[in-house]
């Protein structure tokens, strides 16, 4: 039987068996979102591994306020994430390879171009939109929960949104005009 969220959620302020059900459900999600923003994996399981000695440590102190758990954990892993970067001095791009589905086949040479061309594209946007993209396209999380995560209104996120998806077709469209 799987107990709701929520319930969870406070049986875990007291008990640690509790949180590792929650560690469990949440583990592949914060790790793919740290994967995403570093592109390495040593990097990745150290962060995730803050994340959750971060959030085990706050627990108590957690109020939902209508949050989900996971936009808090998100929210851990957005800053922990930004100071890496901050600490590293170095900016990622998002790597499409490592978020394709799983069991695909093997691309032919003009989907590697294409995908090429997009990361091309990306790689120009500034690292706060590439978040935004991975959160809204890799995450699958609501405006709602991205302006949680990103300390940004909802209105806020749909407009940066919108602005970062006409940047990246701009970029796309240069891109397909130096290939002929």
């Amino acid at each position: 039987m799987s107990e709701p969220e929520y319930i969870l959620v406070e049986r875990a302020k007291a008990d640690p068996e509790a949180f590792g059900v929650l560690y469990e459900r949440h583990l592949t999600r914060v790790y793919s979102y740290m994967y995403n923003r570093t592109g390495s994996v040593p990097d990745a399981e150290d962060l995730t591994e803050k994340v959750f000695f971060q959030a085990l440590t706050h627990m108590r102190s957690y109020d939902s306020r209508g949050i989900p758990f996971s936009v808090w954990l998100l929210r851990i892993a957005h800053n922990l994430v930004a100071n890496w970067h901050r600490d590293n001095s170095r900016r990622r791009t998002i790597r499409l390879d490592d978020v394709e589905p799983a069991g695909e086949d093997p691309p032919d040479v003009e989907r590697q171009e294409e995908r090429a061309t997009v990361r091309k594209a990306l790689a120009n946007l500034p690292s706060d939109r590439q978040h935004l993209l991975v959160l809204k396209f890799v995450e699958e999380l609501s405006n709602s929960e991205i302006g949680q995560v990103m300390g940004r209104s909802e209105g806020a996120v749909k407009a940066l949104l919108h602005r970062t998806l006409i940047s990246l077709r701009k970029g796309l469209a240069v891109n397909e005009n130096v290939h002929p």
